[in-house]
């Protein structure tokens, strides 16, 4: 999709991997860039199984790259960047997630080095006085996601005439955040750095969510077909329920998720039979 943004005025397109550190370094002093949106990462619970060290890579060594790069530009400003949910690891039927809960106990690798990266940061902020804010996503969906994640698998599989695996017997909930409100909350943030130097946490989510069977009915009106559902249990690493406390978020930014996911998978299911000639 970034391909298609060259040409447009304050967009440049660069290729580069972020766990090499003295390009990605070189970069930022190019630039001159003073405050950082970090989202690059190897995402995703189930894949982490495979390749663990591709994790390591991309999260934890890709994380200090980008901390070394900010650290050493004079007079930079704010570094927002990308945690996970995942972090709070399962604690089924507990309400809401809060930033001040536990997050020692990560159920996945790559929770763990999401929240390492947590822990990398705070360090950064004492040390070097860099102003940052970590953002939880609460699974993000929409146009131009994941192909990995429940809701564009299943759209794939739907639509090509294949079963879908449901996984936990379909009694998982997650919180689905629709990628607009995402940038919302991610600019929102951006745009207020914290007052001293400090790691903030936050989390960015829906606040309302929604049973994965729920999830598959609604994507099921929206493509006109019906699944073919096989059960399955619940995996190494996956959690119960996603539910995101955002108030913390909304008092800085006014942030308000608008989009539910009735009017959300829809949007999706019409980019992606655009997308895809289907």
């Amino acid at each position: 999709r970034v391909a298609t943004l060259e040409g447009h005025v304050g967009f440049r397109l660069v290729r580069l991997d972020v766990a090499e550190a003295t390009d990605f370094a070189a970069l930022v002093k190019e630039t001159g860039a003073k405050r950082l949106v970090h989202l690059a990462a190897q995402a995703g619970v189930r894949y982490s199984l495979e390749n663990p060290f591709a994790y390591e890579r991309a999260n934890l060594h890709g994380h200090l790259s980008v901390l070394e790069a900010c650290r050493h530009t004079e007079g930079f400003e704010h570094l927002v960047y990308a945690s996970s949910s995942s972090v709070y690891g399962d604690r089924p039927n507990s309400g809401a997630f809060r930033e001040d809960d536990p997050v020692d106990q990560p159920a996945s690798l790559y929770a763990a080095t999401k929240r390492a990266d947590e822990l990398l940061s705070t360090s950064y902020a004492k040390l070097y006085g860099l102003k940052q804010t970590g953002l939880r996503f609460f699974t993000v969906y929409g146009p131009w996601g994941r192909p990995d994640m429940a809701y564009f698998s299943f759209t794939r599989k739907i639509l090509a005439g294949e079963p879908i695996e449901v996984f936990g017997e379909g009694k998982m909930a997650r919180d689905f955040t629709y990628i607009d409100d995402i940038v919302d909350g991610i600019v929102g943030a951006l745009d207020r750095p914290p007052a001293e130097p400090e790691n903030r946490i936050l989390n960015i989510g829906d606040n309302r969510p929604v049973g994965l069977m729920d999830m598959i009915a609604t994507l099921e009106a929206a493509l006109g077909r019906e699944a073919t559902k096989i059960m399955r249990p619940m995996q190494p690493g996956d959690v119960t329920e996603t539910y995101a406390d955002i108030s913390k978020l909304q008092a800085l930014t006014g942030y308000q998720p608008q989009v539910k996911l009735e009017e959300g998978l829809p949007r999706f299911v019409e980019w992606y039979r655009t997308y895809y000639g289907l």
